[in-house]
């Protein structure tokens, strides 16, 4: 047994608990019988493996319909009824859920419409558990194209003009089968995660309608440079400008290139600014209080910070420019700096301190590849998917792939 009864019988409760709450929240029949009319369209396509959670030490995990449990050779040693969950965990260097261990584990519903429970979320497709590092970590298996729908909700609306979804479907697309094949090369268990650090898939409550026409209507499309899939990044809006990767990350690619265009114009993150005391900068960076901002070294094509100084009372040092975005919280590193002063009295007299910062800034993420609100308003404006792609992937093409393995 993979812990004591009655523990045993409460991480059950909590599990079933979970799946009939949620199920209620998302409607679950609603979105079962979606997965039943459409998984015609990608039942050839190729598994992606998705990363859900990574070195925990127990996930809630279930079936919407009866599911086989198999050990890590794929033998069924057991099975859940539909609308059960257990929690999995690490117990004696192998999974344990509830009554069943082996090194590895997989929860694979019966019926092809079925979707399985990870953590706090329905996805489609099938979960491996398998133990690493102190906890375990969960792996849904799915088809490309499914998953797909979900990551277009979750990285746009579903409301959103399909030519702008279309153009998204491409590049998410691209991008997967781009990290797939690096993991493989690489002998990675997973291919990819489900946050931003990737691209974000929340599962089948971010499907809808627009996501799902969106993907079929491009099913099997890619971006290409030399007959290879390319690294078809994205952010939210570019203010304006997109950036040489080489400026941004390392290696210099002939299709992430810089381009100017006013698409983001009138996006709710094409300009922004942040506030900050002298105080709360300075203590943020441990140099005491503030006493100004030096930029050190700014991209050539946009002027996106690469590097800035930080100089307060008790030293100074200088930061890169996404850490200095991420520590402060801003939205990109396309910003202006105005400082504020205040009056102070001195022996030599009166003199003016920095009271405070306000950065003034343009776009949100990291300036590589499309722009998502730039997308939108080109759509908007009547520009077709393809087009969209070529402003913001150069010396691409667009082809189609056939994944079946």
């Amino acid at each position: 047994m993979s812990e004591d009864p009655e523990s045993a019988m409460v991480n059950q409760m909590k599990a079933r608990s979970l799946l009939n709450s949620i199920s209620k929240s998302f409607g679950l029949t609603v979105l079962i019988w979606a997965a039943g009319i459409l998984s015609a369209e990608a039942k050839e396509s190729l598994k992606l493996r998705v990363a859900i959670e990574q070195n925990v030490p127990q996930v809630n995990v279930g079936s919407s319909v009866n599911a086989q449990v198999l050990d890590g050779s794929q033998r069924v040693i057991g099975e859940i009824q539909g609308m059960n969950g257990f929690a999995a965990q690490v117990k004696e260097g192998g999974i344990a859920l509830d009554r069943w261990k082996s090194g590895a584990l997989w929860v694979v519903p019966k019926d092809e419409n079925g979707v399985v429970w990870i953590g706090n979320r329905w996805y489609r497709g099938r979960v491996y558990l398998i133990p690493t590092g102190k906890g375990l970590t969960a792996i849904n298996y799915v088809d490309l194209e499914q998953y797909l729908f979900s990551v277009l909700g979750s990285e746009m609306s579903g409301n959103w003009p399909q030519e702008a979804l279309k153009a998204q479907a491409v590049a998410a697309r691209s991008y997967a089968l781009h990290e797939r094949e690096g993991a493989i090369r690489k002998n990675e268990m997973f291919d990819l995660g489900d946050t931003q650090g990737w691209q974000v898939y929340n599962g089948i409550q971010a499907e809808s309608a627009g996501t799902q026409t969106a993907v079929i209507a491009t099913a099997g499309k890619v971006l290409a440079h030399d007959d290879r899939v390319i690294n078809a990044v994205f952010h939210s809006s570019a203010g304006g400008c997109t950036e040489n990767v080489e400026d941004v990350w390392v290696q210099p690619l002939p299709y992430l290139r810089s381009v100017k265009n006013n698409y983001d114009q009138g996006s709710p993150v094409n300009e922004w600014s942040r506030n900050f005391t002298a105080a709360e900068i300075g203590n943020r960076f441990g140099v005491g209080n503030l006493q100004r901002l030096e930029p050190v070294k700014m991209t050539r094509n946009c002027g996106r910070v690469q590097e800035i100084r930080v100089v307060g009372d008790r030293g100074s040092k200088v930061v890169k420019g996404n850490e200095f975005r991420e520590a402060l919280g801003l939205r990109s590193t396309l910003f202006t700096i105005a400082n504020q002063f205040q009056p102070i009295a001195s022996k030599e007299g009166q003199k003016q301190a920095l009271a405070g910062v306000t950065f003034n800034g343009r776009g949100f993420g990291h300036g590589l590849g499309m722009s998502q609100w730039g997308a939108y308003n080109m759509a908007r404006r009547g520009y077709t998917f393809d087009r969209i792609l070529r402003q913001y992937y150069l010396n691409t093409e667009l082809g189609t792939i056939n994944v079946e393995r």
